[in-house]
């Protein structure tokens, strides 16, 4: 007999859904930071490239709130164990995010090599560690931490970075960069375009390799793999070796083969911690179950007509923020231009004009 109602596993499966959002749409920005200065090589280069993600960055990163929140009231206890004994991980990815979007906003402010090269790393570093460290926690959050009667962490920061947990930050920065790579060779032309499939190139069949040994090593050491997180495991490790195949001949298949990838991934997962929301390694009866995190049945009724008329207004107007700024970019067009708005002003302008783009 299960121990959870219908409502607790709706959220859990929404609040996954946004997890996989969340990853699908950060997993490209982490992975453009990351490449900023190997795919741009001057001044305008770099610009084009910050350009690519401007637009939208700050509107994925809505889906992380969204997430917590989410947890937060669908879940309480599960968000108390989760944010305590996760605290310093967390907080490390915090002041990545915070470095990460300052970067984003300063990295204009001013003229000076120095001042643009610091916040350039600034952006690269504040990329480089949310990719790392989401594998790394939701891996451990699978696989089990140390977590006591009383549904309270006792382990520390350096119980978390096992070498499985390690594993699964390896493959998510990798397919995160792969997947960054291949949505600038979306994005861009000329030579940033080449040097972008050039990298998801070389970066895509790494990734593809770390997504199945990760993959690989989650199903054997699971008491009992599930059907459900096996079919995916196997799709996720079929689209990432499909990703590596297409990454510098068909950009368009090979992104969609990243999405995919990521989705799968995090699917199998989900998939493998349900019904529990922390699994605990000391004590398989310290475990925490949904119906142990849940709020009463009132709050997630009220939730669930909250989320059904909210979601699809957001999903409309981000999706609109996409369909707007869907037109590729290069380092030419750019001149004084200082914001996603002053490009999209002057594609009109020169569209009415019947110029081409940068002339």
């Amino acid at each position: 007999m299960r121990d959870y109602t219908t409502l607790q596993a709706v959220w859990f499966v929404l609040i996954s859904v946004l997890w996989l959002g969340y990853f699908v749409l950060e997993g490209f920005d982490f992975g453009v930071g990351m490449l900023l200065r190997a795919v741009g090589r001057d001044r305008a280069e770099r610009r084009a490239v910050l350009h690519s993600i401007g637009p939208v960055w700050d509107g994925n990163e809505v889906w992380l709130l969204v997430a917590g929140g989410a947890t937060f009231a669908a879940f309480p206890q599960w968000y108390a164990t989760l944010f305590s004994g996760f605290y310093l991980a967390l907080f490390l990815i915090l002041v990545a995010l915070i470095l990460r979007n300052v970067a984003f906003e300063f990295w204009g402010k001013g003229d000076s090599e120095r001042w643009r090269s610091g916040w350039e790393w600034a952006l690269i570093g504040g990329s480089f560690l949310p990719a790392l460290l989401w594998g790394v926690a939701w891996a451990d959050i699978v696989h089990g931490v140390p977590i006591d009667a009383r549904g309270e962490y006792t382990g520390t920061l350096l119980t978390l970075l096992r070498p499985y947990a390690l594993l699964g930050g390896l493959a998510t920065l990798a397919l995160f960069l792969a997947h960054g790579a291949i949505f600038l060779s979306l994005r861009t032309t000329g030579a940033l375009e080449r040097r972008a499939r050039a990298i998801a190139a070389r970066v895509a069949p790494p990734a593809a390799l770390l997504v199945i040994g990760f993959l690989a090593w989650t199903l054997a050491d699971s008491d009992g793999a599930k059907a459900a997180s096996v079919v995916c495991a196997v799709g996720a490790s079929a689209l990432a070796v499909a990703a590596a195949a297409l990454a510098s001949r068909r950009p368009a298949h090979a992104f969609g083969a990243t999405c995919g990838a990521i989705v799968l991934l995090f699917t199998a997962l989900f998939s493998e911690l349900f019904p529990h929301a922390m699994i605990s390694s000391t004590n398989a009866a310290f475990s925490l179950t949904l119906a142990e995190a849940a709020s009463s049945s009132y709050t997630l009724t009220v939730m669930t007509v909250v989320a059904g008329l909210l979601v699809p207004v957001v999903l409309l107007y981000q999706g609109w923020t996409y369909w707007v700024f869907r037109h590729r970019i290069s380092a030419e067009g750019f001149g004084e231009a200082r914001s996603p708005i002053d490009l999209l002003s002057r594609s009109r302008e020169e569209g009415a004009g019947g110029r081409s783009p940068g002339r």
